[in-house]
């Protein structure tokens, strides 16, 4: 039978046990999962008003039966998957990590906390500043033509667009350091095609941020290229 070395125990796991192993980590995260899920069901409405917070002026309607129902619970399961995720993450890493030499152990943890912690940075960098920008501009333009009443479905899916998308450009410098320390990108090839990089970013800040307001793709763009120097940055600290 094949076996898996399991450092942290000084032998060979049969692969069955290994196997045994991951089960219990999977019904672990389901487990957390299913209780935060089931606390933001319960607090649906509180986790509404924060998200309808950047919304100022901004009246709701309901433009369909049952609209707000399947709204709500698109809100605990989103709510629930980013709040659970860290735990699912620390699983994944406990499952992995004996099966790593400690080379690659010193990367692997500094590199997850990192990726996670970019990650809510990045909501909260859209919802306190993205969001609230894009929206007062949405709100403004035309106002005196037009009141602005939205459906509540529609604005949860644009807020839930930019703070998901902001979340993965925060990984920018997560991926340049995969990509430098596995040699398959180097730091000096990086900073030489920067040109290239501003031209995405600027594509990226517009389609993250689909009003017409320059100040808000400016700042989505330089926020890209800070994250993107910043990667190479420490990537070049790691290989020195």
């Amino acid at each position: 039978m094949k076996q898996i070395y399991k450092e942290d125990k000084n032998k060979y796991m049969p692969i069955f046990e290994h196997l045994i192993e991951l089960r219990s980590r999977v019904i672990s995260s389901l487990i957390i999962f299913i209780i935060i899920l089931i606390i933001c069901i319960i607090y649906t409405k509180e986790i509404t008003f924060i998200l309808q917070k950047p919304a100022i002026g901004i009246k709701f309607l309901q433009l369909a039966p049952g609209e707000y129902l399947f709204v709500s619970i698109k809100i605990s399961l989103y709510s629930a998957i980013i709040i659970s995720s860290p735990f699912s993450i620390y699983q994944i890493l406990q499952f992995i990590l004996p099966g790593l030499t400690k080379k690659e152990s010193l990367y692997i943890v500094p590199i997850l906390i990192s990726s996670m912690t970019l990650f809510f940075l990045g909501i909260f960098f859209s919802y306190k500043l993205l969001i609230p920008i894009t929206l007062q501009f949405l709100i403004r333009y035309g106002s005196e033509l037009i009141e602005p009443i939205w459906s509540f479905d529609e604005y949860f899916n644009f807020v839930i667009f930019i703070i998901l998308s902001t979340g993965l450009c925060f990984q920018i410098p997560i991926i340049q350091i995969l990509l430098g320390i596995t040699n398959i990108v180097k730091w000096e090839k990086m900073l030489d095609k920067w040109k290239y990089i501003a031209l995405i970013a600027t594509i990226t800040g517009a389609i993250i941020t689909p009003s017409t307001d320059p100040v808000t793709q400016i700042c989505m763009t330089t926020t890209i290229l800070i994250l993107y120097f910043g990667g190479i940055v420490i990537l070049k600290a790691i290989k020195a």
